[in-house]
């Protein structure tokens, strides 16, 4: 069970206030988390590698590899205005 003692710490640590009837509910439901953990020490997870999420992950990202770019020109080609090979845009600040 939790104690007021515990709730004013973790009050304090998160710099929340909390009335008494939150305190109470608070109080509830972590003495429940601390139990269903009590409960999850218990099993024995021999042989189990530890994992840093509970779903198998791939990458989804595809592989880097070089490729040929667009030629300048054929980019420069639906600019407005260019100049130098650069695109040329209106002056925004003064």
């Amino acid at each position: 069970m939790t104690d007021e003692k515990t709730i004013a710490y973790l009050e304090e640590l998160s710099k929340f206030r909390l009335n008494e009837n939150e305190k109470e509910k608070f109080k509830d439901e972590l003495g429940r988390i601390i139990e269903y953990i009590g409960k999850l020490n218990k099993l024995d997870t021999k042989g189990i590698e530890p994992l840093s999420h509970p779903f198998i992950y791939t990458s989804s990202l595809r592989e880097d590899t070089i490729q040929s770019s667009s030629e300048r020109e054929d980019i420069l080609k639906n600019a407005h205005d260019n100049k130098d090979g650069c695109f040329k845009v209106l002056r925004t600040v003064e």
